[in-house]
């Protein structure tokens, strides 16, 4: 959500309006019965506001871009600390062949159900970035690497066990809570243990930023579309009829192929990234350029192989040699039945604070795909249970003071009551 991958943000929803995450038609409040107010829980999670701050600097300040071993490796010493002391099991190992460590905590309750918490404590920024944009308070906002994206969501984790713990609530068969430390690069590392775990489970809740108060049903898959060419070198002075120009061969093919996405089937394929020459006085022998795809429907992958094959074979330089690969990355959340359920849910116990709370798709994908995508049956997935942010993966990133309640409180019912309600 370091150099960074592009920016995970950007694909429409079939049938919805292009824009950063927008409502979907249902599931509506309209007619949901709210859940009675927690007056002792809400009281709870306000009075934990200033240790919430507090948590939430300190992880803010340690440097944990998704490349940087020392930092992600102290921070998750701090998680595994903390998990343990709500009486987890903690694993802490390598996410091989990311650079970072993985925090895996379990707790053993009295329920029938399997809970999956996610949440990841990498960042987009360079070593160092912590240092120059220390954590800030300004009102009601709180600013820093990170610090809705998604260190606002793993304090949240925290804060809802130790609230759990307090309450001597355990209504789940297994709680399991899963840190890991290179979402921001396609969680190479953990995207198999995450579907390994969601298979495992009834419930995934995951942890990422909202934009608003709103939940997440849907999210975009991501995949790059990664496009070659090699031609041959040659002086560009005294004999440029003898190269074959493999960057003017890559432009043409990018004209070519810019049509490869079907906005009425939410794909967007965008080219980002051009590489091509080496001196100003020879014909480049390579090029090659990289596309960002983001996907409602993961049988688009095939189809955009299927065309991008297809339209290449059309060549503008003579004897170039072009080939194009659709890199799967990150599955879509589809919108579903049940995401649409514990979106339900969340609204009653929203509507229990008097709040209201918007289901919405957003454009960016996240872990939740590879949860989704587990296997059958598949999870119950909600996305979006973070902190209230904005401006992610920039110096401006913020997150919201004011939600840290509420969200808490949200995070909390939705474990107490989500094997009981909505069936």
């Amino acid at each position: 959500m370091p150099a960074p991958a592009p920016p995970e943000a950007a694909a429409p929803i079939p049938g919805l309006p292009a824009r950063s995450g927008v409502a979907l038609p249902a599931p509506s409040s309209v007619g949901l019965e709210a859940l009675a107010l927690d007056q002792s829980l809400f009281a709870a999670a306000q009075g934990r506001q200033a240790e919430f701050v507090r948590d939430l600097a300190a992880l803010v300040n340690i440097d944990s871009g998704t490349d940087d071993g020392e930092g992600t490796a102290r921070v998750a010493a701090l998680l595994a600390e903390r998990l343990r002391a709500v009486g987890a099991a903690v694993e802490v190992k390598p996410a091989l062949p990311s650079v970072g460590k993985l925090v895996l905590g379990r707790i053993t309750g009295n329920g029938s159900r399997n809970v999956l918490l996610l949440a990841h404590l990498d960042t987009v920024f360079d070593h160092g970035e912590a240092a120059r944009r220390p954590f800030r308070v300004e009102g009601t906002r709180a600013f820093g690497p990170g610090v809705a994206d998604a260190k606002g969501g793993v304090v949240l984790v925290l804060h809802a066990l130790e609230l759990l713990r307090a309450r001597g609530r355990a209504n789940f068969k297994t709680l399991t809570v899963l840190f890991n430390p290179d979402e921001e690069k396609g969680s190479l590392g953990s995207r198999e243990l995450i579907r390994s775990l969601a298979s495992e489970s009834e419930q995934v809740l995951s942890f990422e930023p909202p934009d608003g108060e709103r939940v997440i049903v849907a999210t975009s898959g991501i995949a790059f579309v990664e496009l070659k060419v090699k031609g041959r070198a040659a002086h560009a002075g005294s004999a440029p009829e003898k190269g074959r120009n493999a960057v003017l061969e890559l432009a043409a093919q990018i004209v070519q192929l810019k049509d490869l996405g079907d906005a009425g089937k939410g794909t967007t394929v965008n080219w980002t990234l051009l590489h091509g020459g080496e001196r100003a006085n020879i014909i480049p022998e390579h090029a090659s350029a990289t596309a960002d795809m983001r996907l409602s429907d993961q049988s688009e992958v095939e189809r955009v192989q299927k065309d991008a094959n297809r339209i290449v074979q059309k060549h503008f330089v003579p004897d170039t040699e072009v080939t194009v690969t659709v890199e799967p990355r990150r599955p879509p959340l589809p919108k579903n039945p049940e995401s649409d359920r514990l979106a339900r849910l969340a609204q009653r116990i929203y509507l229990g604070l008097g709040k209201g709370l918007e289901p919405v798709a957003m454009r960016y994908g996240t872990d939740s795909g590879f949860a989704y995508h587990a296997g059958r049956p598949q999870p119950a997935v909600l996305e979006g249970l973070g902190v209230v942010g904005d401006r992610l993966h920039t110096a401006e990133e913020w997150a919201d003071l004011t939600s840290v309640a509420p969200r808490l409180y949200l995070a909390v019912r939705l474990l107490e009551t989500a094997s009981v309600e909505e069936r």
